[in-house]
């Protein structure tokens, strides 16, 4: 069969999305190995590119369900990029037609509140959640505040430095340069899919981690690769607010084996 898809990024991280509200395609996806498909398309050689495969899904209880898979196959909890592109195509296709919508994921629900211009959707603000923050561990000669580890529905280890190297590896990871107290610089290295243009949660856990160190103020932007991020972070009671854009790059179909 044919399977439709769509290609949408924020800020470059960009996903491969299949809408499987439609019968037929809901049925492909019920059956087929999610993981090896995930695989497939993301191979920026050999398949269509991107940093993974993203699930759009009905769901009886909210406006829809989101699942993600990075380009290795591996499955993860939530994506702030993903989600906000998810969004859009929620809203501009019809599916969902109010400005506020909940979306469930493996972390949990998730609240967004879309910036709508002559029926497009230009930006997106999603609730992330209350973060969870461990004290710093491994402090040493490198970096005396050690890391920071912050759970925004996935873990994350936030390192500060004066410049940002790159360093490749399979968890979540963000090095930070602070600007000044409104700018954050942020490299995010994402487990199972390598270095990134841009990561929502990782933006969000680099603000949470820079604030708690009192490093910057409240409200900060989060210069990625691909773009800035505005993160809001009003106390430690208070959920964290993401706001940024979402794109589509194009619309098609891939064949695959029923």
């Amino acid at each position: 069969m044919n399977l439709p898809f769509i290609k949408m990024h924020g800020l470059g991280n960009d996903y491969i999305f299949i809408d499987c509200f439609p019968k037929t395609t809901a049925e492909y996806i019920a059956k087929a190995d999610l993981a090896a498909l995930a695989c497939r398309v993301s191979d920026r050689h050999f398949g269509i590119g991107s940093d993974g495969l993203v699930l759009i899904l009905p769901d009886r209880h909210v406006d829809a369900r989101m699942r993600i898979f990075n380009a290795d196959g591996s499955e993860a909890e939530m994506c702030g990029n993903a989600i906000r592109c998810v969004a859009k195509y929620l809203y501009e296709s019809g599916l969902c037609t109010h400005v506020q919508m909940d979306i469930a994921t493996l972390a949990g629900l998730r609240s967004l509140r879309l910036q709508v211009v002559n029926d497009q959707v230009h930006q997106v603000t999603v609730n992330m959640g209350v973060p969870q923050i461990k004290p710093a561990t491994m402090p040493g000669s490198m970096d005396p505040i050690g890391y920071t580890a912050v759970n925004m529905g996935n873990p994350h280890a936030v390192f500060f430095r004066d410049s940002i190297p790159h360093m490749p590896t399979d968890t979540n990871v963000e090095f930070v340069h602070v600007r000044n107290k409104h700018e954050l610089d942020v490299r995010v290295i994402e487990r199972g899919s390598g270095e990134t243009l841009a990561c929502g949660t990782g933006a969000c856990a680099s603000a949470v981690a820079a604030i708690n160190h009192g490093l910057t103020e409240r409200e900060v932007t989060v210069h990625l690769p691909g773009g800035d991020l505005l993160i809001l972070w009003k106390d430690k009671t208070s959920p964290v607010l993401m706001t940024g854009p979402a794109t589509e790059v194009f619309r098609g179909e891939v064949k695959v084996e029923m």
